[in-house]
């Protein structure tokens, strides 16, 4: 099966793509993923197919009919079998395909039909450069295996099967690359966009995160190269991870300018962000639920794993910055605090479990909209805090012998390394032999809309956890303890030229009793316009204090009273209280 893909109109985001079959079934039928490994929700990328046609080795047309929004048949005789058909590529994301002047991208399952009954056999593709004379100096960057052409030049790729040829994403442009070597294996930091980064730095810091990891699971690793691609935004933030390689999107500020750039909040997310696509290099690419195992692309894959698999992986990527030595422990600390707000601040966390976020991510979790916080919980942020629950659980109970490591470790072995697939039961199974005792109470908080009792353990690594209040939208936790705002708001926003638009209401807030709904523009407060400075504003006040306010929804001009009250204690900060009982957990492993 060879595939051809030519960026022929980046003007026009099309890119053209030509397959050849040449043994195709009688009545062949074809047919296009619904959505790829790593982000669950139905993405139809069939609805950017254009024009799709077919020819025999005679090149006469063959006749096509479309048997539902992803599939087509061809009415064919046995033999070869040419198809045709562009792709428009105008979704700047990790997930499906983008194309300008600028560069190129796409993920596989966004622009390869695929021959249905043909997927194991072997797959190629030729990677054209774009039809623009004022592109020749564009460059190709993937982990896909090459056959012909010059290193991150244009040419020819090869693929054991359909899903190893979609598993491989492409990057073309102006692009800044560098190389260097993790445990022997050759890795490539791809950065496309305008960008002041610099690539030692970038190297010197990706090698310490790598060898950590591939060290963590043993070596070797399971792939011979791998690529970071970066699109470089002035505002951006993603990633999506792939077998031997990840696509990440990351804004021009968090790249360092220098070798001694400090490590800011910027930098440390993207470090945190390359960390955690590359963990799922083992933890969902290689050890998977057992409903993935294989994929099945065409519809919705329902798994309450998704707890372990993001969870687990979310725990990991901030621990490892810190265990190889990227971030010292306070900003771990920073790190992990924001982390847990992000969960204490969302009343979701009472309505829906792990498990059932893990389950209804197809309708929650990726169609998230502005009641999301009050409705559901993230699986990423509270299946760390779950990671961590467990990671300090095995710590303490076996006095430092056993941690969420062991099981990382014996979860590669066994499933990892032999593709059979986990069962809901997996990781319970595995820490009751690690603890020699029945675990079911640990694992009952994941069928829990209860807070964690990470207090309690943390009280006995010597870190307390303070709840405290926040200090206004712009505060996202960490820091000192002892800070926060006496009055509450209850809303997120943004400034508007004549006030502020409401993004997000907190259930039972001052805001939420005073009337405000997302979207609405908030423009007076106790006869007094406002602006950014609103909550700031509202500290001048104390609880029981009622304020008027008018604000427009839509077009129409509303009022309402807001009785203020005292700000709700949802921030959190960690503080080290005993640096030796904090060794059995932060301690370099």
């Amino acid at each position: 099966m060879h595939y051809h893909i030519h960026a022929i109109d980046p003007k026009a985001h099309l890119f053209a793509v030509s397959f050849t079959i040449p043994n195709a079934l009688a009545e062949q039928t074809l047919s296009l993923p619904a959505w790829l490994p790593g982000s669950y929700m139905i993405r139809d990328f069939a609805k950017n197919i254009i024009g799709i046609k077919a020819y025999d080795e005679s090149d006469k047309h063959i006749a096509i009919s479309q048997q539902d929004k992803q599939t087509w048949q061809l009415h064919n005789q046995a033999g070869s079998v040419r198809v045709e058909y562009q792709v428009y590529a105008w979704d700047l994301s990790v997930r499906t395909a983008h194309l300008d002047t600028n560069h190129g991208f796409f993920n596989g399952s966004s622009v390869f039909l695929a021959a249905n009954g043909l997927e194991d056999n072997a797959h190629s593709v030729t990677i054209a450069p774009p039809a623009l004379n004022e592109l020749s100096d564009w460059k190709v960057a993937t982990s896909m295996k090459r056959t012909q052409g010059e290193q991150f030049g244009f040419g020819e790729f090869s693929a054991d099967n359909y899903d190893d040829l979609i598993d491989h994403p492409v990057e073309m442009g102006d692009l800044t690359i560098s190389t260097f070597e993790a445990n022997g294996v050759p890795h490539d930091i791809v950065l496309s966009g305008k960008h002041r980064a610099c690539m030692a730095r970038l190297e010197q810091d990706l090698k310490a995160i790598c060898e950590y990891q591939i060290n963590f699971f043993g070596t070797p690793a399971p792939f011979e190269r791998y690529v970071f691609m970066t699109t470089v935004l002035d505002k951006g933030f993603g990633g999506l991870e792939h077998k031997a390689s990840t696509a990440l999107m990351c804004s021009r500020s968090d790249l360092p300018a220098s070798m001694d750039s400090k490590v800011d909040s910027g930098y440390r997310t993207y470090l945190s962000l390359c960390s955690h696509e590359y963990f799922h290099s083992w933890n969902v690419k290689r050890i998977k639920p057992a409903e993935f195992t294989p994929f099945d692309l065409s519809k919705e894959s329902y798994t309450k794993q998704l707890w372990a698999y993001e969870g687990i992986t979310s725990y990991f990527d901030d621990f490892i910055t810190y265990r190889s030595g990227r971030v010292n422990q306070s900003q771990y600390l920073d790190m992990l605090s924001e982390l847990m707000t992000r969960v204490y601040r969302g009343e979701g966390r009472f309505i829906q479990t792990l498990n059932d976020s893990s389950f209804n991510t197809w309708t929650t979790f990726y169609q998230q909209k502005e009641n999301a916080a009050n409705a559901i919980v993230s699986y990423y942020t509270k299946g760390a805090m779950f990671a961590l629950m467990l990671d300090l659980t095995l710590r303490l109970e076996s006095n430092g012998k056993y941690s969420l490591d062991d099981v990382m470790r014996e979860l590669w072995q066994q499933h990892g390394l032999t593709g059979i697939g986990t069962q809901d039961n997996t990781h319970q199974q595995i820490i009751e032999r690690l603890l020699n005792r029945d675990c079911s109470e640990l694992f009952a908080w994941l069928d829990s809309t209860e807070d964690l009792p990470l207090s309690e353990l943390l009280e006995q690594v010597g870190v307390e956890l303070v709840l405290r209040a926040s200090e206004g939208s712009s505060d996202v936790g960490g820091g000192k303890a002892d800070k926060g705002n006496k009055i509450a708001f209850g809303a997120k926003f943004a400034p508007q030229a004549m006030g502020i638009k409401i993004n997000t209401v907190a259930h039972n807030s001052p805001a939420h009793l005073a009337g405000l709904s997302a979207g609405d523009v908030l423009i007076a407060a106790d006869g007094l316009q406002v602006n950014g400075e609103f909550e700031k504003l509202l500290q001048d006040y104390s609880a029981g204090s009622e304020l008027e306010l008018h604000w427009f929804r839509r077009d129409q001009l509303m009022q309402g009273t807001m009785v203020l009250t005292e700000s709700v204690k949802d921030t959190v900060s960690l503080v080290i209280k005993d640096d030796s009982k904090a060794e059995l957990w932060l301690g370099k492993a």
